[in-house]
C-alpha cells in the first residue's frame, strides 16, 4: 500500500510538472520586435580618452537590456540573442523608405576631436602657415575650433584637466585659449603676477597632456593700446617661448583688442617688437596679432602687413548680435587678399557679452569661417551670469557637464562642433547640412544650397557646391566652394579647372585660388601653396561672383 501512494504521489507529480511545461509553451513569447525599425541611421561611440572611434550599424529596439533580461534562464537569454543577432542583420539592409516620415533625420558625421582617433595634436601635430590658410603637419587645410576661458584671474577653478577633456571628448573641440588679462585686476594691474603665470603654465600642462592645441592670450582691454605693458610683455613672452619652445601645439596671441583709437601703425609698431622675442626661442611659432577696434579693422592689416616672418596670423573678432555682413565681408576681402585671420574670440550675443542672441548671424559667421578655413574659439568657458558663458550659471560644476547645464550659447556651440546646428556648412565632414536661413537682418541675403557640380577626368575630379546668394548694386551675387581630389596614384601638378555659368560674371571675392572671369566663366588655378595635390588629396578653393542674370546650372570642366 506504502509503494501504491508513493507511485500514486510521484505520477501527480510528473503530469503537474508536464501541465507547467504545456502552458509556458503555449503562452505568448515576449514581442521581440523582429520587424521594428529604428530611426538612428548611425551611432559614433567614443572612449572618453577619444582615442577610439567605432561607427556601428544601428539595431532596433529588441537589442535593449529589455529585451535582454525577459527571464532569468539561459535558454531565454540565448533565443533573445539568436534574435537580436537577426535583427541586426536585418537593419543592415532596410530600406530607409520604410522609416515612418516624421522620424527621419539626417545624420552629419562630422570629423572633429570627438570623433577623430587619437588627439588633435598627435592626429595633426605642428602647425604652420601657407598662404591664408592654417596648416596641419601634413601640410592640409586645418581648423582650430576651440573655447576661451573668462580671464583667469577671475575664473581660475575653469583651468583644469577634466574641464579640457570634457571639453575635448564630450563636446568635439581641439583647442584652450588661456585669456589672461593685463589690465583689469590681471597680470600687469593688481593681480597676483605668480598665481596667473602658474594658471597659464597649468592650462599649458592640461592641454598638452590631452593633446590639444593651447593659446597663450596676452589679453588687453582696458589698457587699450599694447604698447601700455609693452615691456612686461616682451618679458612674459621671451619666458613663455624659452618654456615651450619645444611643444607643437602652443600657440601665442600677443595682443587681444586693441581699442580706444589705437591704429594699425601702433599696433604693428608693438608686435614688431615682441615677434621677434618669441622667434628668437621659436622661430616655427605661430602668432597672432590683434587688430583695431577690438580686432575688427583686419582690413587695416592687409594694407599693410608685417613682414619678415613666417607663422603670422591676424585677429578678427565678433559677437553675432551686433556684428553682420558688414564685418564678414571685411573679413573675406582681408583674406582675398592674402591676410591669414583667425578668429580667436567671438559670441553669439551682442557685443557687450550679455544681451540677445542671433542664431542666424552666428550660423552665418559659421559657415563664413567654415568656407574660408578661418579657425575660431568662442568666449566663454564660466558660468558668469551673461549670455556669453557657456555653462549655465546654475551650474557649480567645473566639468563633466551634461546638456541641461550648458547656457544656450553653449548647446548652440555643442552642436557646431558637431554638424548638428541648423544652417551651418560644417567643415570636414562627410555630408553637408544645408542652409536653411532665408533672413539677414542687413543686406537681403538669401542663403541656398545646391548639389554639388561634378566633373572628373583619368586621375581628378572636381566638385562644385553653392553656399550662399544675394542681391548687390543690381546684380546677384552667389558664393562657391569648389574641391577638387587627386583620384589618382600619384601626385597632380599645376591643375586648372573652368566653370561656365551660362551668364556674364566677374570675381567679387575669393580665397585659396588662382581666379579669372572672362564672359560666362570663370578659371581656377593653384595659389603658391596647393599646386601639387598628392595622392588620395585634396584641396578646396572658394569665390564669390557677381552675375549679371541668375545662373541656374553652371558646369564644371577639368582642363
Amino acid at each position: 500500500m506504502k509503494n501504491k501512494k508513493m507511485q500514486l504521489g510521484i505520477g501527480l507529480a510528473l503530469l503537474l510538472i508536464m501541465g507547467i511545461i504545456v502552458l509556458a509553451v503555449k503562452m505568448p513569447k515576449k514581442e521581440t520586435k523582429k520587424d521594428s525599425v529604428s530611426t538612428d541611421v548611425a551611432k559614433v561611440e567614443t572612449t572618453n580618452s577619444g582615442e577610439e572611434v567605432k561607427v556601428t550599424e544601428a539595431t532596433n529596439d529588441s537589442t535593449s537590456s529589455e529585451a535582454a533580461t525577459t527571464n532569468g534562464d539561459a535558454s531565454g537569454q540565448e533565443e533573445n540573442k539568436e534574435d537580436n543577432k537577426d535583427n541586426t542583420e536585418n537593419s543592415k539592409v532596410i530600406d530607409e523608405n520604410q522609416v515612418p516620415t516624421s522620424e527621419k533625420t539626417e545624420t552629419t558625421t562630422v570629423t572633429n576631436a570627438k570623433t577623430e582617433g587619437g588627439t588633435p595634436v598627435a592626429n595633426h601635430g605642428k602647425l604652420s602657415v601657407k598662404g591664408t590658410n592654417l596648416v596641419d603637419k601634413n601640410g592640409n587645410p586645418f581648423q582650430i575650433k576651440g573655447v576661451s576661458t573668462h580671464g583667469i584671474q577671475w575664473f581660475p577653478e575653469y583651468v583644469n584637466k577634466d574641464a579640457f577633456k570634457t571639453i575635448r571628448d564630450e563636446w568635439g573641440a581641439n583647442c584652450i585659449r588661456l585669456a589672461m588679462y593685463t589690465d583689469e585686476s590681471g597680470y600687469c594691474n593688481g593681480g597676483d603676477k605668480a598665481s596667473i603665470k602658474q594658471t597659464v603654465n597649468d592650462g599649458v600642462s592640461y592641454a598638452t597632456d590631452l593633446g590639444m592645441y593651447v593659446i597663450i592670450d596676452w589679453h588687453i582691454l582696458h589698457d587699450l593700446d599694447p604698447n601700455k605693458y609693452k615691456t612686461e610683455a616682451i618679458s612674459f613672452f621671451d619666458e613663455m617661448s624659452k618654456k615651450y619652445k619645444d611643444y607643437d601645439n602652443v600657440i601665442y596671441e600677443i595682443c587681444n583688442e586693441p581699442n580706444g583709437g589705437t591704429t594699425w601703425s601702433q599696433v604693428k609698431s608693438y608686435a614688431e617688437e615682441v615677434i621677434p622675442v618669441i622667434k628668437a626661442n621659436n622661430p616655427d611659432a605661430i602668432i597672432i596679432v590683434g587688430t583695431p577696434t577690438w580686432s575688427q579693422d583686419v582690413d587695416q592689416a592687409a594694407k599693410d602687413p608685417i613682414k619678415g616672418y613666417t607663422n603670422i596670423m591676424y585677429t578678427i573678432h565678433f559677437y553675432a548680435a551686433t556684428h553682420k555682413d558688414d564685418l564678414r565681408n571685411k573679413m573675406s576681402s582681408a583674406i582675398a587678399s592674402g591676410l591669414p585671420i583667425f578668429c580667436t574670440e567671438f559670441g553669439i550675443c551682442d557685443a557687450s557679452g550679455n544681451g540677445s542672441i542671433d542664431k542666424d548671424s552666428a550660423n552665418k559667421w559659421i559657415a563664413s569661417m567654415n568656407d574660408n578655413n578661418v579657425s575660431y574659439c568662442i568666449w566663454n568657458l564660466s558660468n558668469k551670469n551673461e549670455s556669453s558663458s557657456l555653462i549655465s550659471s546654475g551650474c557649480d560644476k567645473k566639468s563633466g557637464w551634461t546638456e541641461s547645464e550648458l547656457s544656450e550659447e553653449g548647446k548652440w556651440y555643442v552642436d557646431v562642433l558637431n554638424g548638428k546646428a541648423t544652417g551651418v556648412t560644417a567643415s570636414s565632414s562627410s555630408t553637408t547640412t544645408t542652409n536653411n536661413n532665408n533672413n539677414n537682418n542687413s543686406s537681403n541675403n538669401t542663403s541656398s544650397s545646391s548639389a554639388a557640380v561634378t566633373a572628373s577626368s583619368a586621375n581628378t575630379s572636381a566638385s562644385l557646391t553653392s553656399s550662399n546668394s544675394w542681391d548687390e548694386g543690381g546684380k546677384k551675387c552667389y558664393q562657391y566652394t569648389l574641391t577638387v581630389k587627386n583620384t589618382g596614384s600619384s601626385a597632380v601638378k599645376n591643375w586648372k579647372v573652368s566653370v561656365d555659368f551660362g551668364t556674364g560674371v566677374s570675381i567679387n571675392n575669393s580665397w585659396n585660388g588662382t581666379f579669372s572671369a572672362s564672359g560666362n566663366t570663370v578659371t581656377v588655378t593653384p595659389a603658391d601653396f596647393n599646386n601639387e595635390i598628392k595622392a588620395g588629396s585634396s584641396v578646396e578653393v572658394g569665390f564669390i561672383i557677381k552675375a549679371n542674370g541668375a545662373v541656374s546650372n553652371p558646369t564644371v570642366t577639368i582642363n
